[in-house]
């Protein structure tokens, strides 16, 4: 690593902080939601090592639970982290043309929203050695709370343990609800989509399915129709 790769490798570090700390409390929350799927510490941290997505690890930690099937899983991380494709086509305009497929791998591999809102605010060109260094301090913080969180379920008892579940609803409560109150049309979605997964889950001819596979159902009909008939214009991507 030379000189101007090293001190870009600090300052990722440096502006990876913040994200590691509020990594941290995240997954612990997600770890509870590992435990009561039945996972150990370990498995739980791998899945964060190798995911690192929240909304997709909490999909996915409901979908073992629920003893779905591999299929409905993939299709449920294909679907809910869809829009990390769109990151990575985003910052792939910011690196070098120049850069080897490794580097692109890596720095893919590591793209969170977090971690892609600041890269992609550098000025010119993105260092991978700066995405490097956000990553070195970030995954480590959100794979340690997810290993934390499933240690401290398994010695907690039963009661706490599902008090402590409750932090995951907060979190998503913390998700969702800065974005609705400045756009309606996302407070519509959000209302439309909790009125459509509880009647799925109650209608006759549909409760029957899995809980999985109606989260991906509602998801892409949801999410679709929302698209068409709501398009963001490209004056508000500026």
């Amino acid at each position: 690593m030379n000189q101007e790769n090293a001190s870009w490798f600090r300052r990722g570090i440096h502006n990876g902080t913040p994200i590691a700390l509020g990594y941290f409390a995240v997954s612990f929350t997600l770890g509870i939601a590992a435990k009561n799927a039945g996972l150990t510490a370990w498995q739980g941290a791998f899945a964060s090592v190798t995911t690192v997505a929240s909304a997709g690890e909490f999909a996915g930690f409901h979908v073992i639970a629920a003893g779905a099937s591999y299929v409905e899983m993939a299709m449920m991380m294909l679907v809910i982290n869809a829009r990390y494709l769109l990151m990575s086509c985003s910052l792939s305009q910011k690196l070098d043309p120049d850069l080897p497929f490794f580097h692109r791998l890596i720095v893919s591999w590591g793209i969170t929203d977090e971690i892609f809102g600041v890269a992609v605010s550098v000025p010119d060109k993105l260092n991978p050695w700066y995405h490097y260094g956000m990553m070195a301090i970030a995954l480590p913080g959100w794979t340690l709370g997810t290993f934390i969180g499933v240690a401290v379920g398994n010695i907690l008892p039963q009661n706490m343990v599902s008090a402590l579940s409750v932090g995951l609803y907060g979190m998503f409560l913390a998700i969702i609800i800065p974005p609705t109150r400045k756009n309606k049309v996302i407070a519509g979605l959000v209302a439309i989509s909790m009125l459509a997964s509880f009647a799925m889950a109650k209608l006759p001819v549909v409760s029957g399915i899995s809980s999985g596979m109606r989260t991906i159902v509602l998801t892409i009909v949801i999410a679709g129709a929302a698209a068409v008939l709501f398009p963001v214009k490209e004056e508000q991507n500026a």
